[in-house]
């Protein structure tokens, strides 16, 4: 059985669907609710109401599942809402001394108890932000150095993550896989603050005007990054976890294409040709998709949406009166 941390949320539960997928039971643990969420009430699911910087519970969980390996998706979480990154509301995204005690308790406790429970591999969940600051030409790769700094407090946990967690696996012998994901949109995630596209897909499946006030920049037509679909986010993070053999301890989990607003506003067009998407002309944040070679190379992974696919998946669930 998996124990995903973060399970009932926008990539763990996609990454539940996919490891279902694969033929493996999961386990999720949440703060709120002890039942899965609605959204994944169709699977076989087990859930549990722990904090995971509560190490008695987890060790309690382990008691009473039989727990082979863990994907650690619990984390530091996003801003939402404009202006977050600054004035009153930067103590909201740095979250305080607490805040980054929890998140890094709630890493050490989940490997200690995969020690504990002899788990082979542990996946933690790092960012594209990591690679924020890099002066590159083409695809991001993981062998990049990457700067010791960081503007914001996610990648900044990411960073201390992943060397912490090279630390961690030196100490204990578990197999310990930074997992950086790329900006990732689809059914379940919220209207993201550093990217326009789900915004735009809130847009045209309400047919009503886009609203970019949760945005933390101006987004423009040329804006582009690396954007998974959340589905294949799930599955690449699925096929990570249960890969007989890796080679590497990170890998990039990405489409390795950049899709820009442009892009994302055509496809929508491609279905709503008369909804009004105009967004400023130019380019503030051009981007790089990161590489994908060494997950296509350990999983046999291929992106599965395109963006035309990815808008009219996306669509089509909030049409189905999904909130999210």
């Amino acid at each position: 059985m998996i124990l995903v941390t973060g399970g009932s949320g926008f990539i763990g539960s996609h990454t539940v669907r996919a490891l279902a997928r694969l033929g493996e039971d999961c386990v999720i643990i949440q703060r709120g609710a002890a039942e899965p969420p609605a959204h994944l009430a169709d699977l076989p699911v087990v859930a549990e109401r722990i904090d995971v910087a509560d190490l008695a519970a987890l060790r309690a969980l382990g008691a009473r599942h039989e727990i082979t390996g863990i994907v650690h998706l619990a984390g530091y979480p996003a801003p939402r809402g404009a202006g977050a990154g600054a004035g009153a509301g930067a103590a909201a995204v740095g979250g305080g001394l607490e805040l980054t005690e929890s998140v890094l308790r709630g890493f050490l406790n989940i490997v200690r108890v995969g020690q504990e429970w002899g788990v082979r591999r542990i996946g933690v969940a790092s960012t594209i932000g990591v690679y924020g600051g890099l002066v590159h030409d083409g695809p991001l790769t993981e062998e990049l150095p990457v700067l010791l700094s960081a503007p914001h407090a996610i990648p900044r946990v990411k960073k201390i993550g992943e060397l912490l967690g090279e630390q961690l696996a030196e100490a204990t012998g578990i197999e310990i896989v930074n997992l950086r994901i790329s900006g990732t949109w689809g059914p379940v995630g919220h209207e993201d603050p550093f990217f326009a596209a789900p915004a735009l897909i809130h847009a045209a499946a309400g047919r009503r005007p886009v609203d970019l006030s949760g945005l933390l920049a101006t987004p423009h037509l040329g804006d582009g990054l690396d954007l998974c679909y959340v589905k294949d986010t799930g599955r690449a993070i699925a096929l990570l976890q249960t890969a007989e053999h890796l080679v590497h301890r990170t890998y990039n989990v990405a489409s390795g294409r950049v899709t820009t607003n442009a892009d994302v506003i055509d496809a929508i067009h491609a279905i709503e040709p008369g909804i009004d998407l105009e967004l400023a002309e130019g380019v503030s944040r051009a981007g790089n998709p990161l590489d994908i070679g060494r997950l296509r190379a350990d999983t046999g992974y291929e992106p599965e949406y395109d963006t035309a696919a990815a808008v009219a998946d996306y669509i089509a669930w909030l049409r189905a009166g999904n909130a999210r």
